[in-house]
């Protein structure tokens, strides 16, 4: 180590040097003295970092007063909280990423009464004892599905599990090799499978498989026949699988319990709005399956949860497994689910009242309005630097949904004579609140198909904050 880093880094100031420093400055008043003294040997921290990593020629002398900003700094991003909102203008509907379905009024409405005080999550009040936290959805569920009960989970994947497990622990789950997916996130069903402790039998090929494929694979040492539907791909040309209904027909037969996920789930026929091809929950409940699992929050429109839905005595034994109380939701995933529950089962326009379903469903002509709406508040900030043009494009479902099946929208075309597409990109994302938009030909593209409320007017704000030089 030469001789000046040396130097500097025996100069680094002390922590309650910089801490008697940022007392002094009133900046950091109210903060626990943890907090305080934390961000001051981060501060320090970094002026190692910064003197070991550096090249001789950007060497500086670490002083007291550096570090004090570093560590006013850092308590700033500290109070700053991680998981933020952030404006949605890519045009992916269920975009994961960003949190999936975004909730409705009346769930948002429900999560703040049940989660500022206590609630009757697990209390009967009409009868004054102890109750079931399922209770709170599962008429309503088995109303809206036609399925004798339900269950819910914190995710698909842990309803998956949670089936498998049940069902088929140390016996084959029978499942067509063209369904064996990936779920997102690198999840994938055989390995889910295996966690389960259910054995993997694959069946069939990639493209093709028939009901005799199924038939010859089953014996005593079947626990389970599964069906997953492809919600994230699609598969063309020379194809063939076998409905869930004739799957469930063969289970009657054989005496052998069929699972059918659906993974994403959708309570609403979409072909209304030309978004068709995407089994509804009902169909696959009136298919016979024995359990039918599926999303809460995709094409359902409401918290993150697992929904497992089937006959009674199946769902009992699910309930009772210990698994179940590990993968159990809370109150708050209840509070939100059930809200949006009663939106489909007491309203004749859901589509109008879940934000995933309205923002498939609006017409070409009224994304265009606001689009159009949009521009024009766009150049009244009056920067020539910018220019906005209106572009027909496509929006996607997202989620591991409806794949191949594109929606037509119309979104801004933006772009800066003194950045590049990246910049703009960066500085939008970078705008509090954040604006997450998507490069497209040296272009950034600002769909209003996926902006809610009054969210185009953080769009214009962050333009202007750009324009200014903020």
């Amino acid at each position: 180590m030469d001789d000046l880093r040396q130097s500097y880094l025996k100069v680094l100031p002390r922590v309650d040097e910089v801490l008697a420093l940022l007392e002094k400055s009133g900046g950091s008043e109210g903060l626990s003295r943890f907090a305080m003294v934390e961000a001051c040997r981060y501060a320090v921290d970094l002026q190692r970092k910064r003197i070991l990593g550096a090249g001789n020629s950007s060497l500086e002398r670490p002083t007291a007063e550096e570090a004090k900003g570093i560590a006013e700094e850092r308590l700033w991003e500290l109070r700053a909280p991680r998981l933020r909102r952030v404006i949605n203008a890519t045009g992916v509907i269920i975009h994961t990423n960003l949190g999936r379905a975004p909730l409705c009024d009346e769930a948002l409405q429900a999560l703040l009464s049940v989660g500022r005080g206590y609630s009757n999550l697990e209390f009967n009040l009409a009868e004054g004892k102890r109750g079931l936290r399922y209770d709170h959805v599962n008429e309503l569920l088995v109303m809206l599905t036609g399925a004798e009960d339900a269950v819910v989970v914190n995710n698909n994947a842990a309803a998956v599990l949670l089936v498998l497990n049940t069902l088929a622990q140390g016996k084959e789950a029978v499942v067509s090799r063209g369904e064996l997916v990936e779920i997102g996130g690198e999840f994938r069903i055989p390995e889910v499978m295996e966690k389960s402790g259910a054995l993997l039998r694959e069946v069939g090929t990639t493209n093709r498989t028939r009901l005799s494929d199924y038939e010859g694979a089953l014996d005593e040492k079947t626990g389970l026949i599964m069906k997953v539907h492809t919600s994230n791909f699609t598969t063309i040309g020379f194809t063939e699988e076998v409905e869930a209904r004739d799957l469930a027909e063969l289970g009657r037969r054989t005496n052998i319990p069929v699972m059918h996920d659906l993974g994403s789930g959708c309570l609403l026929d979409l072909g209304k709005w030309k978004i068709g091809g995407e089994p509804t929950v009902q169909e696959a409940v009136r298919s016979g399956s024995d359990v039918v699992t599926f999303s809460g929050d995709k094409l359902l429109g409401g918290p993150q949860a697992g929904i497992i839905l089937g006959r009674r005595s199946v769902i009992e034994a699910i309930k009772k497994n210990p698994l179940n109380r590990a993968l159990r939701i809370d109150k708050l995933t209840l509070a939100a689910l059930e809200a949006t529950l009663r939106q489909y089962l007491l309203f004749n326009d859901p589509e109008r009242r879940i934000p995933v379903l309205r923002a498939m469903t609006e017409s070409l002509h009224s994304v265009r309005k606001r689009a159009a709406d949009l521009m024009g508040r766009l150049e009244g900030i009056g920067d020539d630097r910018f220019s906005f043009q209106l572009k027909e494009e496509t929006s996607l479902s997202g989620g591991g949904s409806l794949p191949g099946r594109d929606i037509s929208t119309v979104a801004i075309a933006a772009g800066a004579s003194h950045l590049s597409a990246r910049e703009l990109e960066r500085m939008l994302r970078e705008n509090d609140p954040p604006v997450i938009a998507r490069i497209n030909e040296e272009q950034i593209l600002i769909d209003p198909r996926t902006l809610v409320d009054d969210e185009a007017g953080y769009v214009e704000e962050a333009f202007r904050r750009i324009s200014e030089g903020e």
